[in-house]
């Protein structure tokens, strides 16, 4: 609740607002992303911000690269989030549920 979740892309912000291909989850804080390019490979680093204390903490960078042999693999299609059984709300408050699926 009170954690929010960012990346670096090779030391740069990753500004996802406009990016289709790329998300970003607010409950586990995995980044997701569809259709890999060339221009993706690099280091990824995740950031963690403490919303009330406002404090950031920045975990090891992990390196993206592509596959040589240019094997895809096969999906299945699923919903990757998993929500809880009952979600409750402030009557008049915002609820933004997550859900995103996995599939070729």
């Amino acid at each position: 609740p009170g954690l929010s979740y960012t990346w670096i892309f090779n030391n740069n912000s990753l500004d996802l607002q406009e990016d289709g291909r790329r998300f970003v989850s607010q409950e586990t804080g995995n980044l997701y992303l569809a259709k890999v390019e060339p221009w993706d490979v690099g280091n990824y680093t995740c950031v963690v911000t403490n919303v009330e204390a406002q404090q950031s903490v920045g975990g090891p960078p992990t390196p993206l690269t592509l596959r040589s042999d240019g094997v895809m693999g096969e999906y299945e299609p699923k919903i990757e989030v998993h929500f809880p059984e009952t979600t409750y709300a402030e009557k008049g408050s915002s609820v933004r549920l997550e859900c995103f699926a996995l599939g070729k």
